[in-house]
This record gives C-alpha cells, sequence and structure tokens, in this order.
C-alpha cells in the first residue's frame, strides 16, 4: 500500500460539500435565532410569553443541531487520520482552557482555536470548537443550559478563523490571526451574553434587565449596558491574550500545525499495488 506525496500546506482535513454548507448555514440562522430572540421577539410572541422557559428550549434546540452539524460535517469526509487530529486539538483546547480558571477572561483556548482554524479549515473548525468545548465543560463540570450556546458560539469563532483570506503569508498573515482574534474574541463574549441576559432577568437592576414589551431600541440600550456593566473586563481579557499569544507564539504554532497536517496527507489518496508489481519475484508455492 502507498501513498500519494503529503499534499501543499493549503489543503484540508475535511472538504465543505454542499450539504455541509447547507447545514451549517441553517444551523446558523436557527443559532442566531437562538441567540436574538430577547431583541427581536414581539411582546405577544408565545416566546416572549414564555421567557423563562425559552432559553432552556433554545439550548436543547442548539444542542441537538450542533450534533447534527458536526455528524454531517464528519459524514463529509472526516477520516481517520482527521479524528485523530481533532482529538488531540481538542484534548489540547480543553487542558488551556481551566489554566486561567476563566479569571479576568483569560482563556488560552481561544488562541488555539484561531491557529487551527486557519490551517485546518471552516469545517473542521467547527467541528473542533464545538468539541473542544463539549470537552473542557467535562473536565471542568461546566455543563449547564450554557453549554449548547458556548459549543455553537466557539463552533462559529474557530470557523471564522477558516474563512479568512488565504494570501497573506509571513507578518502580515500573523497581523490578520491576532486582528480577527480579537474582533472575535469579544463577537463571542456579545453572544453569550445574548445567552445568558434571559436567565439574569431576575438578578440583574431592572434598567438593564430585558423588557419583553421594551422597543427594540430600549432592549438594545439595556443590553449594551448589561455587557458594560457585567462582561466588558472578562471580553477585553480574553481579546488581549488572544492577541498577545497569537503574535508571539503564533509563528511557532502555525509551522507545527502545517507541518502534521503534511505529514497526515488528509486528502493524499491511497492506492494498493498488485502482487507482484515492486519488481521482487513471487514465491512460486513449491517446497
Amino acid at each position: 500500500m502507498t501513498a500519494a506525496p503529503a499534499p501543499p500546506s493549503g489543503a484540508r482535513a475535511v472538504r465543505l460539500g454542499a450539504r455541509s454548507t447547507l447545514t451549517l448555514l441553517l444551523v446558523g440562522v436557527v443559532g442566531l435565532s437562538g441567540f436574538l430572540w430577547p431583541l427581536l421577539a414581539p411582546p405577544e410572541s408565545s416566546v416572549a410569553a414564555h421567557q423563562e422557559d425559552a432559553p432552556w428550549l433554545f439550548a436543547g434546540l442548539l444542542l441537538l443541531l450542533v450534533a447534527v452539524t458536526a455528524a454531517t460535517i464528519a459524514e463529509s469526509g472526516l477520516g481517520a487520520k482527521a479524528v485523530a487530529m481533532l482529538g488531540v486539538l481538542a484534548a489540547a483546547g480543553a487542558a488551556l482552557r481551566p489554566i486561567g480558571a476563566g479569571t479576568a477572561g483569560l482563556e488560552p483556548t481561544f488562541f488555539l482555536m484561531v491557529l487551527a482554524g486557519r490551517v485546518l479549515g471552516p469545517g473542521f473548525g467547527f467541528v473542533l470548537g464545538s468539541v473542544t468545548l463539549f470537552a473542557s465543560a467535562l473536565l471542568t463540570g461546566g455543563v449547564g443550559p450554557w453549554l449548547p450556546f458556548q459549543m455553537l458560539s466557539l463552533g462559529w469563532f474557530t470557523l471564522g478563523a477558516g474563512l479568512l483570506p488565504r494570501r497573506p503569508a509571513g507578518r502580515p498573515e500573523i497581523g490578520m490571526l491576532a486582528g480577527y482574534g480579537f474582533v472575535a474574541a469579544f463577537g463571542y463574549g456579545t453572544l453569550m451574553n445574548l445567552a445568558g441576559w434571559p436567565f439574569m432577568a431576575g438578578q440583574v437592576a431592572a434598567a438593564i434587565a430585558p423588557d419583553p414589551g421594551a422597543p427594540l431600541a430600549d432592549n438594545l440600550a439595556r443590553f449594551t449596558a448589561y455587557c458594560l456593566a457585567t462582561s466588558m473586563g472578562w471580553d477585553l481579557g480574553r481579546a488581549l491574550l488572544t492577541t498577545v499569544l497569537t503574535l508571539s507564539a503564533g509563528p511557532a504554532v502555525l509551522r507545527a500545525l502545517r507541518r502534521a497536517t503534511r505529514q497526515a496527507a488528509f486528502e493524499a489518496p491511497v492506492t494498493f499495488e498488485a502482487p507482484g508489481s515492486s519488481g521482487k519475484p513471487e514465491p512460486s508455492g513449491r517446497a
């Protein structure tokens, strides 16, 4: 059995087909609905009437959707070598997350997700982000109704890194990844604030709690005040740490990931040689 030469660094562990892309788009639409409903649901809607139950329903739905999307992407070509890479990177990401213990948003996992998504592509990135958060929750005991929202958010975070332009290389590439990590870290924090905001309705000041009967502009102002009052320091710490680690350790980690990708040869077809094609004489079968 022989393998073709290793593919170039642009090779992907998972090539997204039409079915996988459509699934990602549909999950994106439903997922955004799960995050944005406190802002968009009209006061007379049944969702607004069940403000205390809706987050739990959306959490269950998103967990199912993330599982279906990961299965669809895996079915499209997540081979044994890609699964092994997924396991190693997810374990590394889950192990990195407790290092900062979430203090001031210092979570080095996000730096690894940016670089892995860049090298291994958006399809692999979405699965990696989701699996990493799931493994981390099991490791740290962080399982709760927020977990599906975290899995989807980090899946999008890592997917986005895989969608960045392929052209920059060297220092411009590192700068681009650092900039993306800074902005996307705030995006992750904002999404998680949207997910947790309805749960906090009875635990925060009325001025920043969601009001189903208020107009969109009023709820946007309330949500902005909620973010500034509760999580701005955490989001800034996460963004700064991701940027610093990307600028300092990013080049070495990128080289290691690309070397591993070339050696894995995800897209190299495996061929089988016919007996005797190596030029060596075959045994005659006689004693």
